[in-house]
């Protein structure tokens, strides 16, 4: 079992950039069997996909975002970051880490597949 604290969400104006942490409970060998993605969550709207990466650092992006955000994880501080640059208003939304030991390729995206979530954080992209 691990558990999930996000940190770093905000106010910015578009076009600006953010940086958000992810702590992980799990240390060392534990953290490392762990794939993690994140999510967004706008009211009425389906939970979306962001960034991912599995335990042996190969990264997804969801179209929207690739090319602007960068996931990336520190097995030694049992952190992971999403880097959030040249930000547009339709990033708004809760931002939620969430992790699991079952993540492949084929559902990677699915958040129903990812079982410990942290409890998300702000990010609000004004025009």
């Amino acid at each position: 079992q691990v558990t999930l604290v996000e940190s770093g969400g905000g106010l910015v104006q578009a076009g600006g950039s953010l940086s958000l942490s992810c702590a992980a409970s799990a240390a060392g060998p534990t953290f490392r069997t762990y794939s993690f993605g994140w999510f967004r969550r706008v009211p009425g709207k389906e939970t979306e996909f962001v960034t991912a990466i599995r335990l042996n650092s190969q990264l997804y992006y969801a179209d929207s975002v690739r090319g602007r955000f960068t996931i990336s994880r520190d097995n030694a501080r049992n952190r992971v970051y999403l880097q959030m640059n040249s930000l547009k208003p339709e990033d708004t939304g809760a931002y939620y880490c969430a992790a699991d030991r079952s993540i492949d390729v084929s559902n990677i995206r699915d958040p129903q597949a990812y079982d410990y979530w942290g409890q998300g954080t702000q990010v609000t992209v004004s025009s």
